[in-house]
């Protein structure tokens, strides 16, 4: 396969032209479709072939319309019947032009491989309904990104506990002194019981000595 990629080298650029292969050659013998066919076919240009008819729009023979009867790839000339001059020695021969300066006038139809092209680039009429459909697609996906605000939310839930640590604390603060006065009481109940002991092991203590006085006065 020959490089495609452009050079500025005029002397690479010929020897890429006359050593190309006949697939490139043949693109580069086409011409312009004139407006009636542009119109109806829907292309633009196509490469000349043996039985188009053609119009001369530059040159010595500019307004010369004929049909083509020879194509030569080797040297990128077309010939045009009626086209022709004298030599020296009275014979006609037909003058070469270039695909460049003429203008097909009505396309040769008898190929099919050459229907299957004009058809080919008349299908992407059809293709033009694809990119509607996808604007569409954007505006459905354009209300998921207004709901992402709605991610403040964390920024609340980290506030709640730096409230729920304050009221712990004022909490604490309410139950401390509450608890000391418990502490006062139980301290007072304490020596009240240790009275009631002390007199309760009072009398037993003066019984003792009437137990005594009696057997003094016995004897």
């Amino acid at each position: 396969m020959q490089d495609t990629k452009r050079v500025k080298n005029p002397g690479k650029q010929r020897k890429k032209l006359f050593n190309a292969p006949a697939h490139i050659r043949h693109k580069l013998m086409s011409a312009p479709l004139s407006r009636e066919l542009t119109a109806s076919k829907g292309a633009k240009t196509l490469p000349v072939r043996k039985g188009d008819t053609i119009l001369i729009k530059r040159g010595d023979n500019k307004g010369f319309e004929g049909k083509v009867s020879r194509v030569d790839l080797k040297a990128f000339r077309i010939y045009v019947e009626g086209l022709t001059r004298e030599k020296v020695d009275g014979t006609n021969i037909f003058l070469p032009i270039h695909p460049s300066k003429v203008e097909i006038r009505n396309l040769n139809l008898d190929d099919k491989w050459r229907k299957k092209i004009l058809e080919r680039k008349q299908a992407p009429t059809k293709k033009v309904e694809k990119p509607i459909a996808k604007p569409a697609k954007k505006a459905e996906k354009a209300p998921v990104k207004e709901e992402k605000p709605v991610k403040v939310t964390p920024v609340e839930e980290e506030a709640v506990p730096e409230v729920a640590e304050e009221q712990a604390k004022e909490m604490t603060t309410e139950e401390a002194p509450a608890k000391k006065p418990a502490t006062k009481k139980a301290t007072k109940k304490v020596p009240a019981a240790k009275k009631k002991e002390e007199k309760g092991a009072a009398p037993k203590a003066k019984a003792k000595p009437k137990a005594s006085a009696k057997t003094k006065g016995g004897q």
